[in-house]
């Protein structure tokens, strides 16, 4: 005798899954590399925290070049911090929002996030009603382009 399965057997597999993956940008470990004398690295840790619900250890480093090599870092897409999150690399002053779209989508080649120099506007940056272009740059395996174009 075969039973058909109840409505709750089924969907609550589903719920469990679905609620394991919307918390995973919340489990990642988010450790910062930062100068320990550079202010606009917590201001963005802070945006981070608030736009992630997450915990950002952040990590004293007098040599971040040194950081920027051993993750991979190209020199042209360089900044002042870098954070590792679940095993990709987050350069600079990139959105949170990005860095969970990021996460959520995982794409193919893709080892970090980049948002090089510190352009006014971008989170950790802000001047009032100041802002300047910016873009947010993939990198990895897979070469490097636009993730993200914030105006």
């Amino acid at each position: 005798m075969t039973t058909t399965p109840s409505f709750r057997q089924l969907v609550a597999p589903a719920l469990l899954a679905l609620a394991a993956c919307s918390s995973a940008a919340q489990a990642a470990t988010y450790t910062m590399f930062k100068d320990p004398n550079c202010g606009c690295c917590d201001q963005w840790a802070d945006h981070v925290r608030e736009g992630m619900d997450a915990e950002v250890a952040a990590v004293h480093s007098t040599d971040m070049a040194a950081v920027k090599d051993t993750h991979g870092v190209p020199v042209r897409l360089r900044s002042c911090h870098t954070m590792i999150v679940d095993g990709y690399v987050i350069e600079g002053h990139v959105p949170a929002a990005e860095i969970a779209r990021l996460l959520e989508q995982r794409p193919a080649g893709v080892r970090g996030l980049a948002v090089p120099g510190m352009p006014i506007g971008s989170p950790g940056m802000e001047m009032g009603d100041r802002t300047q272009p910016y873009q947010v740059i993939a990198f990895g395996d897979a070469g490097m382009s636009v993730f993200a174009t914030y105006e």
